[in-house]
């Protein structure tokens, strides 16, 4: 091994095809006498196909602390530890980052290697054409909390990327096309395995598409939405809404209208139109 001993190696693994593991991920797998792995049993055929002699330590969602005072014993005693997950890279919606800021805050060395990475893999695939893009991970599993989630999120500019589990996916993909309205879904999942698959849809058509195959929900999911609408001018909308609403179309109708002509969100126009029916 070239690298230097006595350092915490953040190791990115493979999301499902082993070859895309790198020369260099291999090479310090293989050498180091630790490895710290999110769940031992199923690190342990990677790490025997590639002989590696490493012991290894549990290093996961709940029991981080523990494992990164092991790890900083380890690196004090000069032996240098691997820090894997499951599939990608530690610390982007996995176990590693308390681990990461206990060995740098014990004055021990982390060295990063780059590697896969689910959101970036998927990002690359896309054909999203914002500038920019906002990583969000795993949103919350509870309905009120996820929706208050998105909402918050619902008027930036940049693409939303999130990680989703197939129980879930469902009712993650009816909220996001209740919160966001008219934008588009990039929906990867199995990403690198024999069923991978990416299919970019219209948010409102989303649900449809999954509903229509039992096999489209299967699989962990890279969610990608489409960033809010440029130029979107509040006082335009509701402009536009209420000649809309004047001409007699239904609140419905006219939220839904009003919010293609100008870009701004269908709900928030919706509950605008209930108001000055009201009024």
């Amino acid at each position: 091994m070239t690298e230097e001993s006595a350092a915490l190696y953040v190791v990115p693994t493979p999301l499902g095809n082993l070859a895309d593991l790198t020369r260099r991920a291999e090479a310090i797998l293989g050498s180091v006498p630790w490895v710290a792995a999110e769940d031992t049993r199923h690190s342990a055929p990677l790490l025997k196909q590639l002989g590696s002699r490493a012991r290894t330590l549990p290093a996961h969602q709940h029991n981080e602390h523990e494992a990164a005072a092991r790890i900083v014993e380890r690196l004090q005693a000069g032996e240098s530890v691997a820090l894997i997950s499951d599939a990608g890279t530690p610390g982007i919606s996995d176990p590693g980052a308390r681990i990461v800021a206990a060995v740098r805050a014990a004055g021990g060395r982390v060295v990063p290697l780059p590697g896969p990475c689910a959101a970036t893999t998927a990002l690359s695939a896309s054909g999203l054409l914002d500038e920019h893009f906002l990583f969000y991970g795993f949103l919350p599993a509870k309905a009120g909390q996820r929706r208050q989630a998105l909402e918050a999120l619902r008027a930036e500019a940049c693409a939303l990327v999130f990680y989703e589990a197939p129980h879930r996916v469902l009712d993650t993909v009816g909220d996001l096309a209740s919160v966001f309205g008219e934008r588009t879904l990039v929906i990867a999942r199995e990403l690198t395995k024999m069923f991978e698959s990416i299919h970019a849809c219209p948010l409102a058509e989303a649900l449809d598409w999954l509903k229509a195959d039992p096999n489209r929900q299967r699989g962990e999911f890279v969610l990608m939405v489409s960033g809010a609408p440029a130029g979107a001018d509040d006082g335009e909308a509701l402009r536009v809404l209420k000649l809309l609403l004047d001409d007699g179309l239904p609140v419905k109708q006219a939220s839904k209208l009003a919010a293609a002509i100008t870009g701004a969100a269908k709900n928030d126009l919706y509950e605008q139109a209930l108001l000055l029916r009201q009024d």
